[in-house]
């Protein structure tokens, strides 16, 4: 996006990429189908230390935009639950209208282009690519974040921040499943594949969607999503039946149907699985609603509504889809994305301390920062 923006001003642009085929995560993105934006992006969607920082190039570049864009090259799309837009097709014609942007903008793209240096000169930058040494007036870091390093993901862009003395925000694993040990790991891989509507809140942080059991532990798009604001030591709070006070159900069954078995009465709002697992952690695989006090159904809703749950960890940069942290905004100006103290060095997209929510907000920050530092490099 930034390459092909600053090309159709005149810029003369060289893309280099150390992957032999570009654009591999967009590629296996959405299942296949990119997940290029949400109609929904806005600061709120987005963490950073420095929150304010992303509306600017929010605010210059919306997902109309790009629309406009997809739907100028034919490219049929739908959209999902919660403003999640996908292409009809394959994710590559998403790859394929980027690489034909630069192809007009006279961009120059050269792939399997490893970087060994970076200097600062009088005039710009010398980068040497593969022992050769290139000159240029300004260079721009859009490298993204570790996640995945099968597709080549690298701490590059840190590196090269912290060679010029700008700030780093720790990175780490985001949008990334959650891990339990001991009898919580043995709970969830019993459960493995099971999924159920949830809400699941750290601290104040709170998202309604799928949650998914696996062998390792929890994942599905709310525990992606929480996964974002949990810190080491915290606790993270499920309701497994959000809009359901479930000891109030539970009673009111019980007036209704006191010879049911709570675990009956369990299978008829969750999966039948999970409400086995819940009547065996609660002691009432066998119990009937009408010889149970008070005391055990509200016991029982409890681990319905307000289950609690410490996770070990996460799984790492291996399957986060995200980093979170990266270069500190603080450094940059917000409508350039220019390094304030080092003219003619740029970073945009996920290599900054902007992460956004899952549903499409992270190529949207991608598709903003590119177009706003393309008008202005």
């Amino acid at each position: 996006m930034c390459a092909a923006t600053a090309g159709a001003r005149g810029r003369r642009v060289l893309l280099l990429d150390h992957a032999e085929t570009p654009g591999e995560k967009i590629r296996i993105s959405g299942g296949g189908r990119c997940n290029f934006t949400n109609v929904h992006a806005s600061p709120q969607h987005y963490i950073s230390d420095n929150p304010r920082f992303c509306a600017s190039a929010l605010a210059g570049y919306a997902p109309a935009d790009f629309i406009e864009l997809v739907e100028r090259y034919g490219i049929a799309w739908h959209e999902k639950t919660l403003g999640q837009l996908f292409c009809d097709g394959s994710a590559t014609q998403i790859i394929d209208m980027l690489l034909a942007e630069c192809r007009k903008a006279g961009v120059v793209l050269r792939l399997a282009s490893t970087v060994s240096a970076i200097a600062r000169t009088d005039d710009g930058f010398v980068v040497t690519v593969c022992g050769e040494s290139l000159a240029c007036a300004a260079l721009v870091i859009a490298t993204g974040g570790k996640s995945i390093p099968r597709m080549g993901a690298t701490g590059f862009g840190y590196d090269v921040a912290q060679q010029f003395g700008l700030n780093i925000v720790e990175p780490r694993p985001g949008l990334v499943p959650l891990v339990f040990e001991g009898a919580l790991k043995a709970k969830c891989a019993a459960l493995s594949g099971v999924s159920v509507d949830a809400e699941v809140s750290c601290g104040k942080a709170r998202f309604r969607e799928a949650l998914l059991f696996t062998h390792r532990g929890l994942s599905g798009p709310a525990i992606l999503q929480i996964s974002s604001y949990w810190r080491e030591g915290q606790e993270v709070v499920i309701d497994l039946a959000p809009g359901t006070d479930f000891f109030a159900f539970l009673k009111s069954a019980r007036r209704s149907h006191p010879r049911q078995e709570i675990q009956t009465a369990l299978a008829g709002v969750l999966p039948r699985r999970l409400a086995e697992a819940i009547a065996a952690d609660t002691g009432t695989q066998a119990a009937r609603l009408a010889d149970t006090p008070d005391a055990t159904l509200r016991k029982v809703g409890m681990a319905v509504n307000d289950w609690r749950v410490l996770p070990s960890g996460t799984e790492g940069y291996r399957t986060a889809e995200v980093t979170l942290g990266g270069v500190d905004t603080r450094e940059l100006s917000s409508r350039t994305f220019e390094a304030r103290k080092v003219p003619g060095l740029y970073f945009i997209g996920e290599v900054l301390d902007v992460t956004g929510h899952l549903g499409g907000y992270n190529f949207q920050w991608a598709w903003a920062s590119g177009h706003a530092c393309g008008r202005a490099v």
